[in-house]
């Protein structure tokens, strides 16, 4: 997938874009993203997806992001997107007129533009749908999808994963929620009660579940089950957030190494134990609750 920074960049041809976050790209943008790549073949033309980086609510509002650029950037791919155009979300891009971003648009010479129904954009959100139509002879709103009831918004999926509830979000997303971050050196408790884990630093705002979770890492050299602890370590009196992962059966050097850890169950909350005993007796049950878990999972 071709990816740009501003749709000067691109070639001077015909195209059919998307527009918005897609934070996450959830179950509602993957129905977004099958309409335009549904244009696209009609018109014979690229489809084009033009987000944001960060996402505008976490400038805005100043939420944590489901997708770190690389993230959002490999399931866009994944979905059959041909190419993106990732603009910096800056509060000088946010406070453009509306026009400017016509402008914009209007340099990406679209046969069809396809929005959510909730879309707006330019300086005050003073831009919607029927803007559009003056840079696109077709313009396609599509409505915000449920599930079971219930709207598929980036901000229920943050709602989950803030109350630890992972399976919530891999429903809304289409899939198990995931985390790419670098083996960093932690503090090495766990290696000295037995329990050796990889530190894993993702960047500032990654949304992230707190608690206890079974899950799957995988890397450039192997995919292994394991568990994860997100929180601040309250039994050693922590004040950080930490990201520590432990693999099953797995003996070697991670530093330096990227993993992507997915979420599969929640498995408890973060707990105080009154010592080190109490806490490594704990971690073997999370750990045969795990591998139960996972039981299934290749």
């Amino acid at each position: 997938m071709k990816t740009y920074v501003s749709p000067g960049q691109r070639p001077d041809t015909a195209t059919v874009v998307a527009v918005g976050s897609f934070d996450g790209v959830h179950l509602g943008h993957q129905a977004l993203i099958a309409q335009l790549k549904a244009k696209a073949r009609e018109h014979r033309v690229p489809s084009v997806v033009y987000t944001f980086d960060p996402p505008t609510r976490v400038l805005t509002q100043g939420v944590e992001f489901l997708s770190t650029l690389p993230e959002k950037l490999d399931l866009l791919a994944r979905y059959g997107v041909d190419e993106t155009i990732a603009a910096s979300f800056t509060p000088e891009f946010a406070s453009r007129p509306k026009e400017a971003f016509l402008d914009d648009l209007r340099l990406l010479r679209p046969r069809a533009i396809v929005v959510g129904e909730d879309f707006h954009f330019g300086r005050g959100r003073a831009g919607s749908a029927a803007d559009l139509r003056e840079v696109a002879p077709e313009v396609v709103v599509v409505p915000i999808h449920g599930l079971s009831g219930e709207d598929i918004k980036s901000t229920r999926v943050r709602e989950y994963l803030k109350s630890g509830d992972v399976d919530g979000a891999r429903r809304l997303l289409g899939r198990h929620y995931d985390a790419q971050g670098v083996v960093v050196q932690g503090d090495q408790l766990g290696r000295t009660i037995g329990w050796p884990t990889a530190n894993i630093r993702v960047p500032d705002g990654k949304a992230l579940p707190l608690g206890v979770f079974a899950v799957v890492a995988v890397g450039d050299h192997g995919r292994w089950h394991g568990m994860a602890n997100v929180g601040f370590r309250p039994t050693v009196n922590g004040t950080d957030r930490r990201f520590e992962v432990h693999l099953f059966d797995y003996s070697g050097d991670l530093y330096g190494q990227e993993l992507q850890i997915k979420f599969f169950t929640h498995l408890r909350g973060e707990q105080k134990f009154s010592g080190l005993d109490e806490l490594k007796a704990q971690i073997a049950r999370d750990a045969q609750a795990a591998r139960d878990a996972l039981k299934d999972v290749r």
